[in-house]
């Protein structure tokens, strides 16, 4: 409404409609908030109570092969935001030994596999909060490694 020009002789808006688009506004801000409201809801369900799908162990798999491919020899796995640990991140902002204790949901099913097939197979897998939103930590990324610890000559 504010866009138009207005001509002085031109009646205005009544107090009703004034009123209905007041509400027709209230209306759609509420229906974004309940839509984002209900993503979050759904990222955080998904998160902490299903389970790693096949697809995400492929897209792992395709990180490192591109990482393989671009002569690398670490590739960011996976990235969860640190809200998602027990501590909000502390643990692994500190290096602490017992990050992995910290973890919840996909991300400790994530470690879990680590474990299971990935250590004994050679890798190593480093957790680092990779950006700090206003001053705290914001979300963690797994980097999983296949450097050998051979020293080189």
């Amino acid at each position: 409404m504010s866009d138009r020009k207005f001509d002085s002789e031109e009646m205005p808006p009544s107090a009703q409609d004034l009123r209905d688009l007041q509400e027709a506004m209230k209306q759609k801000t509420t229906r974004a908030t309940e839509a984002k409201e209900k993503s979050h809801f759904d990222l955080v369900n998904d998160f902490m109570f299903k389970h790693v799908t096949e697809n995400e162990i492929k897209i792992v798999r395709r990180l490192v092969d591109n990482a393989l491919r671009d002569g690398k020899k670490e590739a960011l796995v996976y990235q969860f935001s640190s809200d998602f640990c027990t501590d909000s991140g502390r643990a692994i902002n500190n290096g602490a030994d017992n990050w992995p204790e910290t973890l919840q949901g996909k991300a400790k099913e994530f470690y879990e596999r680590y474990e299971k097939y990935g250590r004994p197979q050679g890798y190593k897998l480093k957790a680092v909060v990779v950006n700090f939103p206003s001053g705290m930590p914001g979300d963690v990324g797994f980097f999983l490694n296949w450097e050998s610890d051979k020293p080189k000559l």
